[in-house]
């Protein structure tokens, strides 16, 4: 088992990416802190994963949640081995739409409580040894334009990653981020159908956009992330990986 007793604190995991990495985590030996916001969600959660599993509803737009978070994850299980800030919302806002509000929420809930939760956790790690894998995004890079407060987020995240693993990578802490791609989550799956995609939209998507033919899952995704939580990555820090069906850097699909 690659995570064999090690203790993982999970944010949004009561569905989507989170839920599945819950579930992966506890399959290969862990124990695991499952956040969110939606309390029969999370019972569901935990009640699947036995024992394995604590849960902690905490509103990361509250700047006590990282604390908070932390102290059910030490009152469950004593140590904290591993930090993933997996959370985020995202808004649909071009420029002319955005308001201070909007953006304010946005950027504290996808990057702000990840800094406080891993600031929170750290006295922890550092005592573990353990790691942090942020969830980042490939909007990170530029991002659809309705997604500027997200993106915006996502590449603070980046910023964030890359400083922590630099900082604290003699203290043998290691910060690492995945951008994944485009990921057929149950809230994708809804968003895209609010937007005028028809039902079962994704078996009618090309290959330009998903080269294999299926889109990618949360399962898939899960497991790409056990790696990077586990010892077998040690001593790699500071990475930022890009999950997707196809280079994110430089493609330029044939006119």
């Amino acid at each position: 088992m690659r995570l064999k007793d090690k203790v993982v604190i999970i944010t949004g995991a009561t569905s989507g990416i989170g839920k599945s990495l819950a579930m992966q985590v506890v399959a290969e030996g862990g124990k695991v802190l499952v956040h969110g916001i939606e309390k029969s969600d999370g019972e569901q959660v935990v009640s699947t994963l036995g024992n394995s599993a604590s849960l902690c509803i905490a509103d990361l737009n509250d700047q006590a949640a990282p604390n908070k978070i932390v102290a059910a994850a030490i009152a469950a299980f004593g140590k904290i081995d591993a930090v993933v800030n997996n959370a985020a919302i995202f808004e649909r806002h071009k420029l002319p739409e955005l308001t201070p509000e909007s953006f304010a929420r946005t950027i504290t809930i996808n990057l702000q409580s990840s800094l406080f939760l891993i600031k929170a956790a750290l006295p922890h790690l550092l005592q573990t040894q353990g790691c942090v894998l942020n969830i980042g995004s490939i909007n990170a890079y530029s991002g659809e334009p309705s997604l500027l407060a997200y993106s915006i987020s996502k590449a603070g995240m980046q910023t964030m990653t890359r400083n922590l693993a630099n900082t604290y990578g003699v203290d043998k802490v290691r910060f690492n981020l995945i951008n994944p791609g485009w990921i057929l989550t149950d809230r994708e799956y809804a968003d895209q159908i609010k937007r005028g995609l028809p039902q079962g939209w994704p078996e009618t998507l090309g290959k330009i956009n998903i080269p294999s033919g299926v889109m990618s899952t949360p399962e898939q995704l899960a497991t790409a992330c056990i790696y990077w939580l586990g010892d077998e990555s040690r001593p790699f820090t500071g990475s930022i990986v890009d999950l997707e069906q196809f280079s994110i850097i430089g493609r330029n699909p044939e006119k």
